[in-house]
């Protein structure tokens, strides 16, 4: 049966990253599985346009101080008309912080509403309120609002899992995807003789990015002739560039880099440092291209990339040491491995795991209606 799906999301813009490929990758999906989809985001200035992967309505929004023209919407009266209008069949929230009132207003409004969770919400405050007994005690505080608030709760990891799992609810797994025929080891070209290093994502407080930059020095300090390529803009760019230039290390800056395949298939390993990533799309689109990550064992990446790939701690010496033990590997033999791993992860299959959910929660919705129904 053909379902309305309304995708509501924050945090998204011309140039942002992983979320927008998940959007796009899924309205593809909806699309091709005869559903109708349609996209709320904030912008500038109201606008509807339609595309590839649905029709995408935008709905005025304030850009939030220091996050690099990332939007949000805070107008709930025209976001509620908007919906209102649509009649959806289903609600996607993509934001589960200033979003989660969608939940109470798909209940009041007799829709099925899902929230997908793009963030570790124990894992931000502990990286920003460091030593803070509060912090736990926060999050499993608005994690059991955002529960409480949605028909389904859907991650995409076991450890993006884990926070709502101690509070005792049941929340869906569902991994992202990649697209294996547009990332692919045939898009490697020549490259410089020494090691090329790609850093591919945004450069933010929360993405620990400078750990690149201190793992190429102990690289190089090690008598590894290494350079540092950095595909993505933030609003450290400025100082790690600077930094870059003031520690004498080879490292580019190119900034925001509409098409990356040539330089994951390229490079020789990925950099993922991000300590909070509950999945990581560009280390995932790294492996399609057969090149191996080095990722944070604190993030939820060691059980995307599996054996594809070394997990270290957070410092330069665990980074660089990681970095050797894949460089170590035969250099066809680690890059199939990495494209094997990456093909345990088609978009079909995170599409077909999400209208799965949807489905779940309609029914969810239907069972809690004739349980509050008076007889």
């Amino acid at each position: 049966m053909e379902v309305l799906i309304a995708r509501v999301a924050n945090f998204v813009h011309a140039t942002s990253g992983g979320l927008r490929t998940a959007l796009r990758e899924l309205g593809k999906g909806y699309l091709t599985a005869g559903h109708e989809t349609v996209l709320i985001v904030p912008g500038a200035e109201a606008g509807e346009e339609e595309t590839g992967y649905g029709r995408v309505i935008t709905l005025p929004g304030p850009v939030v101080p220091g996050l690099g023209g990332y939007r949000v919407l805070i107008n709930r009266r025209a976001v509620s008309a908007t919906l209102r209008g649509l009649r959806p069949d289903r609600i996607e929230v993509h934001d589960r912080s200033t979003l989660r009132w969608l939940g109470r207003w798909g209940r009041e409004n007799d829709v099925p509403s899902m929230m997908v969770s793009h963030e570790s919400l124990d894992g931000l405050l502990r990286l920003f309120v460091p030593g803070r007994s509060l912090g736990p005690w926060t999050a499993d505080r608005l994690n059991a609002r955002t529960v409480a608030a949605f028909d389904t709760v859907l991650c995409t990891t076991g450890w993006a899992q884990r926070e709502f799992l101690r509070l005792g609810a049941a929340p869906l797994r569902v991994p992202l995807g990649v697209d294996l025929d547009r990332f692919h080891p045939g898009e490697r070209v020549a490259g410089p003789d020494r090691v090329m290093l790609l850093h591919c994502g945004r450069l933010s407080a929360e993405k620990e990015p400078r750990l690149s930059l201190d793992t190429l020095a102990e690289l190089r300090a090690g008598g590894l002739d290494a350079e540092l390529v950095v595909a993505g803009d933030g609003p450290l760019r400025g100082d790690l560039s600077a930094e870059a230039e003031r520690r004498d290390l080879p490292a580019r800056f190119l900034g925001h880099v509409p098409d990356p395949r040539a330089l994951l298939a390229t490079a020789d390993v990925v950099l993922a440092p991000g300590p909070i990533e509950t999945f990581g799309l560009s280390a995932l689109e790294a492996l399609a291209s057969g090149t191996p990550a080095v990722v944070r064992t604190s993030s939820a990446l060691p059980e995307v990339i599996g054996a594809a790939g070394v997990a270290a701690a957070g410092d330069a010496t665990g980074f660089a040491a990681a970095v050797r033990e894949v460089l170590a590997r035969p250099v066809d033999d680690r890059r199939a491995a990495a494209r094997r791993q990456a093909e345990l992860f088609p978009w079909s299959r995170a599409v077909e795991g999400f209208l799965t959910a949807h489905a779940n929660g309609g029914a969810t919705a239907r069972r809690r209606r004739r349980f509050l129904t008076p007889r």
